[in-house]
């Protein structure tokens, strides 16, 4: 007991010490590794006072050399009592991810122990709990990234399919970001030329062709930045998985091929002609591509008000739709590819997405739907199309060949070429600096003065998308969607 007391006291004495010199600004703690019952949890700290509460909690009045895993028992800094024995890591700032002095207990992952950790982190003078995205944030606020790397690290910790993991970590290492600091280093450069010619080329200090070149410059980079924009959504439709819509008439299969693509009974299925009323929404990983898929009530007249809700729904949904998969009764539709073809005319609308036909119940064609299947290889006029049995699953390998192929052309290989747009605001801040720089071309004919105020509008529009300019409006909506802990 003695010998327990003479530990506390002397823990209480080292974090005094330690964490009331430690530079103005507090320190946060959290779970890193996520929750729930593991092998090893990640407890984190960041601030001044984490060195301080390094040494408080393992009872030692050094830390680990930089960077290496070190084995201590860590202790209670009021009892002194033995909390867990686990490794222990010292990043001393700027070399670590916030660029604050940080500190990480590796510690066994019941939530006896991590609590009790916790409890011992929260005692400490100058110690906080750190809020969702906070570590995150004073990563950016120390320059160990900008907005647009931030987002990627976002997107990876929720990635769930492979296609989405290489686009977030290509984004989190820098690439988009890159490119746009690129374009606003050119638009700067424009800029200086620009104004030196209004104030000095009266006075022959500064050559004609400099206002030709500055010409030239915006026009390049207004052709590039609204290429940049036309990308199909690619990299939103990515981030947020592609919206696909399950549509046909009752009775055709729909809500069985929705639980013969999920593999679960997600969707009510009975021989009753309109049984769907609701949307009945899935995510599903196909081919690495996500994938949003909404089963919906059969496209028809009718005079019951409820289901009437649900074709409404249906037909709203299908509006919305970046893929539709239109299912038909193989056996009750006509052979021929221009019959085919006019009865899924009658059925989607005229602007419809991308189409896969799925023609069903290919079980209860005769001899095998020879015709039917002539159909659906001859392809166009008709979209790709497949004959499939969702009682005996023939034509399933089919169905997902086409699907990963349309979501393949939808999402694109998130390796290849320039980066994608994955966010919205992007978009918005990329538009009205393409706007600006097209401006830029009427004002320079009436006034230097409003061109060159043109282009400083086009750089603000780009500094806010990496956070370089104006970024605060910005912060807590990006950073309040983070795990806490990171």
């Amino acid at each position: 007991m003695a010998l327990r007391r003479a530990l506390s006291a002397a823990g209480r004495r080292w974090a005094q010490r330690r964490l009331s010199s430690a530079p103005g600004g507090d320190t946060i703690f959290a779970v890193s590794s996520g929750h729930g019952r593991c092998g090893v949890a990640v407890i984190r700290a960041s601030g001044p006072g984490s060195r301080g509460a390094l040494q408080t909690l393992t009872g030692r009045p050094e830390v680990p050399p930089p960077r290496v895993l070190a084995l201590r028992r860590i202790r209670d800094p009021d009892t002194a009592e033995t909390l867990d024995r686990g490794l222990v890591v010292w990043f001393p700032g700027p070399q670590s991810f916030t660029g604050e002095d940080c500190a990480e207990l590796h510690v066994h992952g019941g939530p006896a122990v991590v609590s009790g950790v916790l409890r011992a982190l929260g005692r400490l003078p100058g110690l906080r709990p750190a809020e969702p995205g906070e570590f995150t944030r004073r990563a950016f606020r120390r320059g160990k990234l900008d907005l647009t790397a931030a987002e990627g690290l976002g997107d990876l910790i929720r990635a769930e399919t492979e296609a989405q993991r290489r686009q977030a970590l290509r984004q989190m290492e820098g690439e988009l970001g890159r490119l746009y600091q690129r374009w606003s280093e050119t638009l700067t450069q424009a800029l200086a030329h620009l104004e030196a010619y209004i104030d000095f080329s009266e006075d022959d200090n500064v050559e004609e062709e400099v206002l030709a070149r500055v010409d030239a410059t915006v026009r390049a980079l207004e052709q590039e930045i609204s290429a940049h924009l036309q990308d199909g959504r690619r990299g939103e439709l990515l981030r947020g998985g592609v919206r696909a819509v399950i549509a046909g008439p009752p009775n055709v299969g729909k809500s069985s091929l929705l639980n013969l693509l999920c593999q679960r009974p997600a969707a009510i299925v009975s021989p009753v002609a309109g049984t769907t009323r609701d949307v009945v929404e899935v995510a599903l990983n196909v081919g690495g591509y996500p994938l949003v898929l909404s089963d919906t009530a059969g496209l028809r007249h009718t005079t019951d008000p409820v289901e009437q809700e649900g074709v409404n729904r249906a037909r709203d949904r299908l509006q919305h739709a970046d893929l539709v998969l239109a299912v038909l009764d193989a056996a009750a539709v006509p052979a021929e590819p221009s019959g085919l073809g006019a009865t899924l005319g009658s059925l989607l609308p005229p602007t419809a997405p991308p189409c896969i036909l799925v023609l069903n119940k290919a079980d209860l064609l005769r001899e095998g739907g020879g015709a039917l299947r002539d159909a659906c290889a001859r392809g166009a006029p008709l979209p790709p199309a497949t004959l499939l049995s969702c009682k005996t699953g023939e034509g399933l390998d089919r169905l997902l060949e086409l699907l990963a192929r349309q979501l393949a052309r939808l999402c694109g290989d998130p390796l290849a070429g320039s980066p994608s747009l994955t966010q919205s605001r992007h978009s918005l801040h990329l538009g009205d600096c393409a706007a600006a720089l097209g401006r830029y071309g009427r004002e320079r004919r009436r006034d230097l003065g409003l061109a060159a105020e043109r282009l400083r509008l086009a750089r603000r529009h780009l500094g806010r998308i990496t956070g370089h300019v104006g970024a605060e409006d910005v912060l807590d909506i990006i950073f309040r969607d983070f795990c806490v802990g990171k």
